[in-house]
């Protein structure tokens, strides 16, 4: 059995045309972004216009999962044979500001994949997709909640991505204003950005005697 490879093949669709030295194709990489983060944007073509929507996902191992209603667009093409995707995934990290105006930036790391989106007919696959979207938003969520009926699984879409064509792309450091403009009496630096969650609150209607489970304690500081 041949081994994973570390790194996924370049090809011209995962190679950008400006800034070649910040894309990656490092598999750690492409999964360390996809796990910090908790939402994408699919990008696919409907009626002949281009169409992006944000969705939760989940990765499991080279693969990831969306979801979302079986009536929607995606889903309806997807059952013909599959759908032709872009999934982006984008952690920001900082605003840079330049002395300069045309030199602005931002600290961020992205994952673009390309690929052919497949919706999952097999239910045991569906149901354990859905639980990696709940446990890839609060881990250990998935087995505090009641399960999907057939139901709410027959109108629930699943997508699959296997990931093969893919590339991260990475911005970090401080302002690259130019020589001359060095001196210009104008602040220039770096705005980190940092994502922050709340303490839970709990829904008013929630019943006597249901403790914050104990994989929300982390949370309860904020």
């Amino acid at each position: 059995m041949s081994a994973t490879p570390a790194r996924y093949a370049p090809t011209p669709r995962t190679t950008p045309v400006r800034n070649a030295d910040r894309a990656g194709y490092d598999r750690a990489l492409v999964h360390a972004v996809l796990d910090a983060e908790y939402l994408c944007h699919v990008g696919f073509v409907a009626d002949g216009a281009p169409v992006v929507l944000p969705t939760l996902y989940a990765r499991a191992e080279d693969r990831l999962y969306l979801h979302g209603s079986s009536g929607a667009r995606l889903m309806r093409i997807a059952r013909e044979g599959g759908v032709d995707v872009c999934v982006t995934v984008t952690c920001l990290d900082g605003l840079v500001l330049a002395r300069s105006a045309m030199h602005h930036s931002a600290n961020y790391r992205s994952v673009v994949a390309h690929g052919t989106a497949h919706r999952v007919a097999d239910e045991r696959e569906a149901r354990g997709a859905l639980d990696r979207i709940l446990d890839h938003v609060v881990a250990g969520r998935a087995a505090d909640v009641r399960p999907p009926s057939a139901k709410e699984l027959a109108a629930t879409g699943v997508l699959r991505l296997d990931l093969a064509e893919v590339s991260a792309k990475v911005r970090s450091g401080g302002v690259n204003d130019e020589p001359q403009d060095r001196d210009l009496p104008h602040w220039a630096g770096v705005l980190p950005v940092r994502r922050t969650v709340g303490a839970p609150e709990p829904d008013p209607e929630l019943s006597d005697g249901v403790a914050l489970p104990a994989y929300l304690e982390p949370y309860r500081a904020g």
